[in-house]
């Protein structure tokens, strides 16, 4: 559960016997307890949509064909995708088409 005044996930504590849910801010409920609307419009008003302006890629280039477009340049990054005895796979995204593929060693 989430603190509707600012968002932070509650945290349970043990006080005078009872269970309740507190966060930093100050704010605290009980357990089972329903949320009244004033804290749903505030659990609202935290969240926040996150808007992409730019796309950003900041992998390395390498020259190497795009079976797609021709392009002859494409990012590229490692990941293990295998058991650790194995080798990494290759992930290529062409600059041009955004073309995905990757390659085994």
């Amino acid at each position: 559960m989430f603190c509707p005044k600012c968002g932070s996930i509650l945290r349970p504590k043990e006080k005078a016997g009872k269970k309740i849910l507190f966060c930093n801010c100050g704010f605290t409920k009980t357990p089972g307890e329903q949320e009244t609307s004033a804290e749903l419009k505030e659990t609202t008003k935290v969240a926040k949509k996150i808007e992409v302006v730019e796309n950003i890629e900041i992998n390395p280039k390498i020259k190497i064909t795009c079976d797609k477009c021709n392009n002859t340049i494409a990012y590229y990054w490692t990941q293990q995708t295998r058991g650790a005895d194995e080798p990494e796979t290759r992930f290529f995204k062409c600059t041009k088409c955004n073309h995905t593929w990757r390659e085994y060693a």
